[in-house]
């Protein structure tokens, strides 16, 4: 059975030099984590942000440089600990939770970057499924209303499914949206697509991502007992 480092080294291997690892790491130890430090990775993603503030505050306190990313559903009540933790919110699917993280960040005098999370397909339940409501938080940045945070792009998850070609249109659709938004607004930064993970990441990269979320591949199954 391969270890940390060698599924690390073979993930990589597969990845275009332009495109970002995110190593996935909840559910799994200090010790996991450490691991794959040690092997060269730097990014990681975390949904739990308890969880995500221990481990990382721990490594941090050991001496670790790294990036964390929080990926999953993030409630307000979890943005003041999220900012504090994180160099980017992936999971921005909401106006009132950039109103929340510009608050928090205000506070600490703290720049965090983003993603939009798009909803891209029938099963994916999270993030903006209106360009409306995109538009009103673009609208929003173009009236300094968002000092703080830094738009870098987007994110989606495919639904989930076997079904390769809803899987592939799904990213399609997160690349069409960012190309409209980038010549709609040049003057930000667009660049990021964070789509694929460990069993569609592929189809991702053939779709123009620029970031994967990998946790299984990397880390193996994980361990939900705490």
């Amino acid at each position: 059975m391969l270890d940390i480092k060698e599924r690390l080294n073979f993930i990589k291997s597969t990845l275009p030099k332009n495109v970002k690892l995110v190593a996935v790491s909840k559910f799994h130890p200090e010790e996991e984590i450490i691991k794959a430090l040690e092997a060269g990775q730097t990014v990681f993603g975390e949904n739990r942000i308890q969880e995500a503030e221990k481990k990382f505050s721990s490594l941090k306190d050991k001496g670790y440089s790294f990036e964390l990313h929080i990926i999953g559903s993030l409630q307000r009540n979890k943005v003041k600990q999220a900012v504090k933790i994180a160099s980017m919110i992936q999971s921005v699917d909401r106006i009132e939770l950039l109103d929340e993280i510009e608050r928090q960040c205000a506070k600490i005098d703290k720049k965090i970057q983003i993603l939009f999370e798009i909803h891209t397909g029938e099963e994916s339940k999270a993030g903006f499924d209106s360009k409306g409501d995109i538009e009103i938080a673009f609208k929003n940045f173009e009236n300094s209303l968002y000092p703080h945070i830094i738009p870098r792009g987007f994110m989606t998850m495919a639904p989930f499914t076997e079904d390769k070609d809803l899987i592939r249109s799904a990213f399609r659709k997160l690349k069409m949206i960012q190309e409209e938004f980038s010549k709609k607004y040049p003057k930000y930064d667009l660049s990021e697509l964070s789509m694929g993970m460990s069993l569609d990441y592929k189809i991702a990269l053939e779709e123009g991502s620029t970031m994967v979320r990998i946790g299984t591949a990397i880390f193996g199954e994980r361990n939900y007992q705490k």
